[in-house]
């Protein structure tokens, strides 16, 4: 990727601990000792006196609480390095951290390309991964669940956790989730719908178990572990085979009113057009994913009716615009107009502190060039301030997963802790 103003990598191990560092709107309703838990594990290890002054109660009940979480085998007293304003004489300072043997949990995405988990323990640290590959055919609900159970018996064999079950599992994928009934009622590789695939995954593992979209995990993978972690509010898009989006406000995943908001590749960008793989004509997705790609490269590569693989022909497609083949370039050129559109879209309706791009696609520099940022800044109105501004995530194929690692740890937590 060209190294411009935009193309920023961040360290998602810079900062200590994991989850939001900052509480959300709903922390208030959690108990005390949560919060307490919570705060912990996001500095990764913490004195009793700042736990009391974040989350606003008395260092006495810190000091109760938190006697009760060791009890419980769930945080330790850690040694905390000394301030500057520290003596260097006496002991030093203590603090706490969670205790990582004390929870395992286990994410998991599913797509029509690769299935992937990761292991993580209570602190958030991966303990193991798999990568598996998937069947290249849709699938039915039963070929799902055996696929799910698959990768996450190859990663916990990796994480060497030995006979222990996980706490928790979550698993994402692709199309319409309903988070709140665990039901997934479209999905693109799936052979059918309305899928109560949560209840069937537990039922299967013996496990509790969660679902979400798969972009909603990769805006908990930034919020927990990445670029997120210190914002208020920020808008992931994901361009991948499909087009997703994941929105956080006020540090907390948004789902919308019905749990299955934010699906920003089937907004309709034109009446009539192009058909896109959920059914319906005009989704920004069938302008800009792989497979609008594919279609447009058919003319543009003079394939005809050859039988070419997707990925051989983007790669193709991209070799030649790189070239200077000026119906290839007009391709993308016209995919990162339409992007542009949404982005601008997003913007507009939720004025997001910061807009992360993440996926596979965004090899194809040519998305996010910019003078694709520049029309999205133009197609925004401009109130007077300076502009949203766009960074190019480029994570590993992991992030899906530890996303919905983030998911579970959430999880297990409510369980574990209370």
């Amino acid at each position: 990727m060209p190294d411009t103003d935009h193309d920023i990598r961040r360290d998602d191990s810079a900062l200590p601990g994991c989850g939001p560092l900052f509480p959300s709107a709903e922390t208030g309703a959690k108990p005390n000792r949560r919060q307490i838990f919570e705060a912990v594990r996001a500095a990764g290890a913490i004195a009793r006196v700042d736990v009391a002054r974040q989350i606003a109660v008395s260092p006495a009940t810190v000091t109760q609480i938190s006697s009760d979480l060791i009890a419980a085998g769930l945080i330790v007293e850690t040694e905390l390095p000394r301030r500057d304003s520290d003596s260097t004489r006496g002991r030093p300072p203590v603090g706490l951290a969670v205790k990582p043997e004390a929870g395992v949990v286990v994410g998991i995405k599913i797509s029509d390309r690769s299935n992937s988990a990761v292991v993580l323990d209570l602190a958030g640290t991966m303990l193991g991964s798999a990568t598996l590959p998937a069947p290249p055919a849709a699938r039915t609900t039963e070929e799902l669940l055996d696929e799910a159970e698959t990768v996450i018996r190859a990663a916990l064999a990796n994480a060497g956790t030995g006979p222990r079950r996980p706490d928790a599992v979550a698993l994402g994928l692709p199309g319409m989730v309903d988070f709140d009934l665990g039901r997934v009622l479209w999905c693109p590789f799936a052979t059918e719908s309305d899928i109560p695939l949560r209840d069937l995954l537990t039922e299967r593992l013996g496990v509790p178990v969660q679902i979400d979209n798969d972009a909603n995990l990769l805006a908990l993978a930034e919020l927990w572990f990445g670029a997120g972690r210190g914002l208020d509010n920020f808008a992931v898009v994901s361009i991948e085979h499909g087009l997703g989006m994941g929105l956080v406000i006020r540090h907390q995943l948004h789902r919308g009113g019905m749990g299955h908001g934010m699906e920003l590749g089937h907004t309709k960008v034109q009446l009539d057009g192009a058909l896109c793989r959920c059914g319906q004509r005009g989704c920004l997705e069938a302008y800009v994913a792989d497979y609008a790609l594919v279609r447009e490269a058919h003319t543009a590569l003079n394939l005809g009716h050859q039988s070419t693989c997707a990925d051989d022909m983007l790669e193709t497609l991209y070799r030649q615009a790189k070239e200077g083949n000026e119906l290839a370039k007009t391709i993308f050129n016209r995919a990162g107009r339409y992007l542009a559109a949404g982005l601008a879209n997003v913007v507009t309706l939720f004025d997001p502190a910061l807009i992360l791009l993440s996926g596979e696609r965004l090899r194809y520099d040519f998305l996010y060039a910019e003078d694709v940022l520049n029309e999205a800044r133009a197609l925004t109105l401009k109130p007077g301030r300076p502009p949203t501004p766009v960074e190019i995530h480029a994570w590993g194929d992991l992030v899906w997963a530890r996303g919905a690692g983030a998911l579970a740890l959430d999880f297990a937590t409510e369980m574990l802790v209370g």
